[in-house]
């Protein structure tokens, strides 16, 4: 088993991996939660919505080059970009760690809208280039094998991946001592490894994968934001600090992504 890379900060307990077991008995299913009903209540209202918006829009932006091509949304069965993938003409196949995962994507999947897929995110059930983008969102920040997880990730897609993580260069540096408090807001919160970036930088180089683009998504905590449940003021607070490239240096979680090299 890989160890959790050194540098790291696991908030709020001795594992970051999720409690939740798939009946198929996969190794890693930090989606399972992920695709619940309970989780998408975090990113409920207005403010919620704003929160997903910024997650979207930097999407978008990186998948400009693969119009209409195929991608892979690697426990995506929390539905936050399948709508909008689909919206912009892309070929979207949701991979699950369980039947159960599909849940909140039904209405697509009925549709023919978009695919879903059992499988193990540690041996994906597809060839190699198999799409040509690979995305997964709120996924790494729970994963034990995150290096397996990278190389699988890299393996099926033909030209790019895209992963989520917050870093510790941020306020996640102090994220433990806050868990109580930032449980208190979400209610639902759970524990998550918050990555030294440069390692996940250099193992995607070790793997033919040159990181190419980086976003990272907000400068102050995501649960100051769901505290003040305010879209307008937490856009101002955001506005005040980016131009200064205050958000880019310290900013989480970050959305990353690398294009194939080989």
């Amino acid at each position: 088993m890989t160890e959790t890379p050194k540098g790291t900060t696991i908030s709020g307990g001795v594992s970051a991996t999720d409690a939740t077991n798939s009946s198929n008995g996969f190794p890693e299913t930090a989606d399972i939660e992920t695709a619940s009903d309970s989780y998408a209540a975090r990113f409920s209202g207005s403010i919620g919505s704003w929160l997903l918006s910024v997650q979207e829009q930097a999407t978008l932006k990186m998948l400009r080059p693969y119009t209409n091509g195929s991608v892979l949304d690697v426990g995506g069965g929390h539905g936050q970009l399948t709508p909008a993938l689909v919206k912009a003409g892309y070929q979207v196949t949701v991979l699950g760690s369980d039947e159960s995962c599909q849940n909140r994507i039904k209405p697509l999947i009925d549709q023919g809208l978009c695919h879903f897929q059992v499988g193990n995110v540690l041996a994906l059930p597809y060839p190699d280039d198999a799409f040509d983008v690979v995305i997964s969102y709120r996924f790494l920040a729970h994963v034990t094998e995150w290096q397996a997880f990278l190389s699988e990730l890299n393996r099926v897609a033909k030209q790019a991946i895209m992963v989520d993580y917050p870093t510790v260069r941020s306020f996640n540096s102090i994220a433990p001592l806050l868990f109580k408090f930032k449980k208190n807001v979400e209610q639902n919160t759970r524990p998550y490894i918050s990555y030294e970036e440069r390692q996940i930088l250099e193992y995607l180089k070790s793997i033919d994968n040159q990181p190419s683009d980086r976003y990272a998504q907000f400068f102050w905590p995501m649960v100051l934001h769901r505290l003040l449940k305010s879209p307008q003021l937490s856009s101002l607070l955001e506005g005040i600090v980016r131009p200064f490239g205050l958000t880019a240096l310290l900013g989480s979680p970050v959305i990353l992504k690398g294009q194939k090299t080989s």
